[in-house]
């Protein structure tokens, strides 16, 4: 039986000099510099990938659009994970007009940036997540602990939504206590229509970060979604201010080894495909 092709799940690009990145500074030299597909070709053809899921990093529809027509340009990528204003009062339209291309597959509010932890929780932004449903778009959760509670709340009006949890929740695993996090996990899991991605640990554990120090926090998330709710990514470039693409991609396998081959196989490409690409997308060669 022959494997689905391997899927980075969780990508970047950017251009400073389009000027919306309010997050990338200076203070982040390694990552202040243009990102483009050529840059990310060498990493992919090295580890044999043959599909992106590329993700937003700036909080405009003009970021997205700018996503699309690389995406369009750039075989590689099979979706575009975008960013739209979920509170603007012509919020279904607005999404409406982005899932006109076919290569938009989610959006992605920077919901970790909001100052209101409670923000998910709003039943003012029903309209949009009903029309990311009218639209089959999946609903990328950029959050970390203190956001979980309002993302449960969400999840319990929307039961049919598909969502994916980006970087783990990110578990602070340079702190002592995942004990809140460990919890929080737990709930989400829960839910049947929600997944999690296996990407941005690194950055969370920081500098020097070991597998011993990714293991606890991978081991819980396998526990609690199964690896066939487990979609792995690099966060590149982000991931780079603590680990090449080679070394979070061998970690991962390395801290994954026991599962069987099939369950790797989803992990690796099959989970993305399936959640991001069925019914939108470019299908992975």
């Amino acid at each position: 039986m022959t494997s689905p092709p391997r899927i980075d799940s969780h990508q970047h690009f950017w251009r400073l000099a389009r000027g919306d990145y309010g997050w990338l500074t200076p203070a982040l030299k390694p990552i202040y510099r243009d990102f483009e597909p050529a840059d990310l070709a060498p990493h992919l053809a090295e580890h044999d990938i043959a599909s992106t899921i590329l993700v937003q990093a700036a909080p405009t529809e003009a970021e997205t659009r700018f996503l699309l027509d690389l995406a369009a340009a750039t075989p590689f990528v099979a979706g575009v994970v975008g960013w739209a204003d979920f509170e603007a009062p012509d919020a279904p339209a607005r999404i409406a007009a982005l899932a006109a291309d076919p290569l938009l597959v989610g959006l992605r509010p920077m919901v970790q940036d909001i100052a209101d932890p409670h923000w998910l929780a709003r039943p003012e932004l029903a309209p949009a997540f009903a029309a990311l449903k009218q639209h089959g778009l999946v609903f990328d959760a950029l959050v970390k602990p203190p956001q979980i509670p309002a993302l449960l709340t969400l999840l319990e009006r929307e039961t049919e939504l598909p969502v994916v949890i980006d970087h783990g929740a990110k578990p602070d695993l340079a702190g002592a206590d995942l004990s809140d996090w460990r919890g929080g996990i737990a709930a989400l899991a829960a839910r049947p229509n929600t997944a999690c991605k296996l990407s941005g640990l690194v950055t969370e554990a920081g500098p020097g970060w070991t597998d011993a120090a990714l293991a606890p926090a991978v081991a819980h998330l396998l526990a609690c979604f199964g690896p066939e709710r487990l979609l792995w990514g690099s966060d590149w470039p982000v991931a780079t201010l603590a680990a090449s693409y080679g070394q979070w991609r061998a970690a991962a396998e390395r801290l994954t080894a026991t599962l069987s081959e099939p369950e790797r196989a989803a992990l690796f490409g099959g989970n993305a495909a399936r959640i991001y690409l069925t019914n939108r997308g470019r299908r992975p060669c």
